[in-house]
């Protein structure tokens, strides 16, 4: 798009079926490179992705011609697709419906980044369901507990 100038920067969050922690530390690598692959094919820039045992999160650069619900949607059927053709697991890997996206300044882009690969540390004081609705309220979006993901404590 000629004359065109954006800058967009978004957070995914969103959970494994059932919140089950069926994500192995020894894929992870393989699926964020996967991962990595989708972002790049539909022309958006992956700042940091980290998936931890039952979420995913994905800090991405976006650009305005992409619909979002659009993106995220294939990003995770084809990922959905990947992971039950490795056979990482029993039965059939599923994200849940649902995912949670955070705009972000340009000033913000390195702690955000930071944020997302340092998961691990970060679930040894909160549980995902804590992050998220910390994530949910400080950005002020307005919700109603029945919709939010399963959370299993």
């Amino acid at each position: 798009m000629a004359n065109t100038f954006s800058q967009i920067y978004l957070q995914f969050v969103f959970a494994v079926q059932n919140r089950q922690s069926l994500i192995a530390k020894e894929h992870k690598e393989e699926l964020h490179k996967y991962i990595t692959s989708l972002v790049q094919a539909r022309k958006a820039k992956l700042l940091a992705v980290n998936c931890m045992p039952d979420h995913a999160h994905l800090f991405v650069g976006f650009k305005p011609n992409i619909l979002i619900s659009d993106f995220v949607k294939q990003i995770k059927v084809e990922s959905n697709e990947f992971i039950n053709s490795k056979n990482w697991m029993r039965g059939k890997f599923s994200w849940q419906d649902g995912y949670g996206v955070f705009s972000y300044s340009h000033s913000h882009i390195d702690a955000v980044a930071k944020y997302v690969l340092n998961q691990e540390v970060h679930h040894q004081k909160k549980t995902f369901k804590q992050e998220y609705l910390n994530l949910l309220k400080k950005f002020e979006i307005p919700f109603e507990e029945q919709y939010l993901f399963d959370f299993f404590e």
